[in-house]
């Protein structure tokens, strides 16, 4: 069996070979810790999750190592900060402890970290799979010095600058020409640049800067630039050449065309000879009648409001999945129906199994095809219900019993207490006193409980 993906660098669908079969090793870009993350960041998240549990699946857990980074600095997180009257600190811990609880919800899996014993303190701190910028600052400084003395990087009224004429291939990614790519991108081109596509490896800081977003450099006093952070993450926990490199396709340019840049420039005199990461996934944005979803447009939905709403992480977790994974997805109220109607007849499903069976190779097949999601769900709703369990659980579902998940998480006693209520009205009925079958039913429902009566004579419930 081959897993096959579409490879943005060479434009094509690619069989993936592993640098290392023992060692797949995956980066994809992390949460910015500046606002709860809306459903288009979890979009993300939730397919790099799958393809993680694909990789483990094929490779085995022992195998795979997935770093997935929180970036910590940045100067979105200094305004939100200043805009809150707060420390950065407290900022970042408190959206960072929201976006685990969020994706934590759908059913997520932590990221893992490798550790080769080779990391200072300071880069293996705070790590728990999801390594921070703020803890691999000498690791940028290290590159960016790399980038200056390779001729790749200068420094200019205080900022160091990538120098994007001075590497032949840049652009490779996107496939467009230096000139389009700045065009298209509206850069603002400042006295400091010597190029308008020149971007920012290292920041001076200003004045009432938060202490705990300035960093001491040759260079110094300042804060590294969002692209460089990766970069030194990345190469710190895989190395300078690793398999998969992820991230939604908002990202693809500039950030990801200048982690290559940089990374491989860093590694070589003219960046030859390197690759950096093999192969370069991406996720297609999420829309909202047909607008990009995007929280400078304000037309956001949080994962949390959804949650609030009663709709359940699996729910939202299904509806994510339910297109290719690299087209866009178009965020409707229609599309979480349809996915509590299924996850509903899939729970039924597999409500009497015991254990589940080995997964289906034509499942894994299926999903090996560049994550062909829509295809391996129709498989579901074809499959044996132990079948179905064993699936469900590659995809991340079916994290909780059948009879939890109609019963919305009541707590055991009020579920005694609901379960003497529905087998009174089963007794009511039983004797054709359908008068106090009306009234259990009522009293149930305003307490949120929803009666589903079976063609056996018995009764499901659930929690609104």
């Amino acid at each position: 069996m081959s897993l096959q993906f579409y490879n943005t660098l060479t434009r094509k669908k690619d069989v993936f070979v592993p640098l290392d079969p023992t060692n797949v090793r995956m980066y994809v870009c992390g949460p910015t810790v500046y606002d709860r993350p809306h459903i288009g960041n979890a979009r993300s998240v939730v397919v790099y999750d799958v393809l993680y549990r694909l990789l483990m699946q094929v490779y085995g857990k022992e195998h795979v190592t997935y770093v997935r980074n929180i970036t910590d600095v940045d100067d979105k997180i200094n305004a939100a900060a200043k805009a809150n009257g707060e420390p950065i600190s407290a900022l970042t811990k408190r959206i960072e402890g929201w976006f685990h609880e969020d994706i934590g919800a759908l059913g997520v899996l932590p990221a893992t970290t490798a550790i080769t014993g080779k990391e200072t303190p300071e880069q293996v701190k705070g790590c728990m799979g999801e390594p921070h910028a703020t803890h691999h600052i000498a690791h940028m400084i290290d590159l960016i010095e790399k980038l200056i003395a390779n001729g790749h990087a200068y420094v200019s009224q205080g900022h160091v600058l990538f120098a994007v004429d001075s590497y032949s291939e840049y652009g490779q990614l996107s496939g467009r020409k230096l000139d389009d790519l700045i065009a298209g991108a509206r850069i603002e081109v400042e006295s400091y640049k010597r190029h308008p596509g020149d971007f920012v490896l290292w920041k001076p800081a200003e004045e009432g800067d938060d202490a705990s977003s300035v960093f001491e450099s040759p260079w110094g006093a300042g804060r590294p630039g969002w692209h460089i952070e990766c970069s030194a993450m990345s190469n710190a926990y895989l190395g300078g050449q690793f398999d998969i490199h992820g991230g939604g396709a908002d990202l693809m340019f500039p950030h990801h065309e200048n982690e290559i840049a940089q990374s491989r420039c860093a590694q070589s005199i003219n960046g030859a000879g390197t690759t950096f990461a093999n192969y370069w996934v991406h996720n297609g944005f999420l829309t909202v009648g047909g607008e990009k979803m995007s929280k400078s447009l304000g037309n956001f939905t949080t994962v949390k409001e959804l949650l609030d709403k009663g709709i359940k992480g699996e729910v939202i977790r299904l509806a994510l999945l339910s297109t290719k994974y690299s087209e866009p997805l178009d965020w409707n109220d229609k599309m979480v129906h349809d996915a509590k109607v299924t996850l509903d007849k899939w729970y039924r499903s597999i409500a009497t199994v015991d254990s589940h069976a080995a997964v289906n190779h034509d499942f894994i097949t299926t999903l090996s095809d560049d994550l062909n999601f829509p295809k391996a769900i129709s498989v579901m709703h074809t499959a044996s219900p132990a079948e179905l369990l064993a699936m469900g659980r590659l995809m991340g579902f079916f994290d909780q019993t059948a009879e939890n998940w109609f019963r919305g998480g009541a707590d055991s006693g009020d579920a005694h207490n609901i379960e003497n209520l529905v087998n009174q009205r089963i007794e009511a009925k039983k004797s054709k006193n359908w008068t106090e079958a009306d009234r259990i039913r009522k009293e149930l429902a305003d307490q949120g409980i929803i009666l589903e009566d079976r063609p056996d004579g018995t009764t499901d419930w659930r929690k609104t």
